[in-house]
């Protein structure tokens, strides 16, 4: 439909996120799995042979001082912290998310205190966060209890020691109640623990001004930091002093080279750290944040509700009737950065919108999933995706 062709023209013209695109790596098709794996940014290439050249093979050891590399997870963590809405000195980079899940589950039910032997857990959340949180159960004598996010409220009592959610459902794109969910954690006594996989590069989070206690995050998403890219842990400044880690590595040590048998730990988010940081994907991550520079989140957010609501209307417009249905909220209070629509045959369906060059990703058994990442996703993508959607199902 023309109509459709020439307002996504008139939207990605009046777009101040537009230019942004360029920053890029991308190619003729429809990118929209950023919410799985972000594109590359043009410039780190240019920047990783740098560190490989100069910084690894020319001055090798000295980097760790000279190029700055043993102070990378702080610096880079305050880096990501204005996505995130926290001050800097809170946020530190390294590991894994799931590793990070472990050391803010147990420290949350350290602080929580004695008498609280209950861990609330997104029944929905992503499989590892419920397998990381069950592990924890085990090890300190806690119980899971399995609970959907809209009934953290009633399930919250004097026994609970933390919460552990999901900001974004990884399947629906439905976008939870960071702020109430985390007032009635607090309110009941507990500390809520939020995984921000699916929210932190696409939305505002607000970490501090909703006094959420402990968070982690990938990087690999919508901040671009690619495949595998270290993860983050977010422990608020008022419990830092008496943030316990379960994993006391020597980089978190107060004196790490003084190499001493008794475990002292540092200052601040130092003490997130566990052993030695992987640098190379550390400085690519380092570099990508470079493309939000004088990026405001608020307009991202602006963009990604304009974006999700243009492609749900297409979708409308261009599928057949009843061959697909949403399962992300149409409330933009309740949405996040993607669309997922249910779909009988939905793997053949991805597989032949890859092959025409619409790139999203299946999670089955019959979950169509769109991510639009607003530095880099337009109003055309968004009419072209919706527009061979509808063409492969009429087929």
């Amino acid at each position: 439909m023309s109509d459709f062709r020439e307002r996504a023209e008139a939207l990605d013209t009046a777009d101040e996120l537009a230019a942004l695109r360029e920053l890029f790596t991308l190619d003729d098709s429809v990118y929209l799995d950023g919410n799985s794996l972000g594109a590359l940014p043009r410039h780190v290439p240019a920047r990783m042979q740098d560190v490989l050249t100069r910084e690894w093979g020319a001055l090798r050891i000295r980097s760790w001082d000279e190029s700055g590399w043993w102070t990378a997870p702080e610096r880079i963590g305050d880096r990501i912290a204005p996505l995130v809405g926290a001050a800097p000195g809170q946020i530190v980079v390294g590991d894994s998310t799931s590793v990070n899940v472990f050391k803010a589950v147990v420290a949350a039910t350290r602080l929580a205190g004695d008498g609280r032997d209950e861990i609330l857990v997104d029944a929905t959340t992503f499989p590892t966060d419920g397998y990381i949180a069950g592990s924890a159960a085990r090890m300190t004598g806690h119980r899971v209890v399995p609970v959907a996010p809209s009934d953290v409220p009633a399930a919250l009592g004097p026994r609970t020691a933390a919460v552990l959610l999901n900001h974004v459902d990884y399947r629906t794109g439905r976008l939870h109640d960071l702020p109430g969910l985390t007032a009635a954690a607090h309110a009941a006594g507990a500390l809520a623990v939020w995984d921000l996989c699916h929210s932190a590069g696409a939305l505002p989070v607000g970490l501090d001004a909703h006094g959420v206690d402990l968070a982690v995050g990938c990087t690999y998403k919508y901040l671009n930091g690619g495949p595998g890219s270290p993860a983050y842990l977010y422990v608020a400044e008022r419990h830092q002093e008496a943030f316990d880690s379960p994993l006391p590595g020597w980089t978190s040590h107060a004196d790490p080279f003084a190499m001493t048998t008794g475990y002292a730990p540092a200052e601040g988010s130092v003490r997130g750290r566990v052993g030695t940081p992987d640098i190379l994907s550390m400085l690519a991550l380092e570099s990508a944040l470079d493309v939000w520079d004088g990026v405001a989140v608020e307009a991202v957010r602006a963009k990604s509700l304009a974006l999700t609501d243009f492609f749900l209307e297409c979708v409308a417009a261009y599928v057949p009737e009843g061959r697909v249905t949403s399962v992300t909220p149409g409330s933009h209070a309740e949405r996040g950065s993607q669309v997922s629509l249910r779909c009988d045959g939905a793997g053949d369906v991805m597989r032949v919108l890859i092959e025409r060059g619409v790139v999203g990703d299946l999670r089955r058994p019959d979950i169509l999933r769109f991510g639009f990442t607003p530095l880099y996703v337009g109003f055309a993508d968004a009419e072209r995706a919706a527009r061979i959607l509808g063409e492969v199902l009429a087929a």
